[in-house]
């Protein structure tokens, strides 16, 4: 797969995102994506943004400060 933004190879590997949900600081780690070789570009698949829009949509009414989630363990 080619990189959108500069047309490089991307590897897969895993990330983690910092989220402000409103309610608090949501941390997802272990999320699978795509890394660009030249410009560090992260991309996710379509399965794997709707995952993460779903468990930012549930902890959005559960956290109160910080959530860390492992992406791995929900999935």
């Amino acid at each position: 797969m080619k990189c959108i933004r500069c047309g490089s190879d991307t590897y897969p590997d895993t990330t983690t995102e910092a989220i402000d949900s409103g309610s608090g600081l949501l941390v997802i780690r272990n999320i699978p994506c795509r890394k660009c070789d030249e410009c560090d570009e992260i991309l996710y698949s379509g399965d794997v943004t709707l995952k993460l829009d779903d468990i930012t949509q549930t902890v959005k009414h559960l956290a109160q400060d910080i959530t860390i989630i492992d992406y791995a363990k929900t999935a």
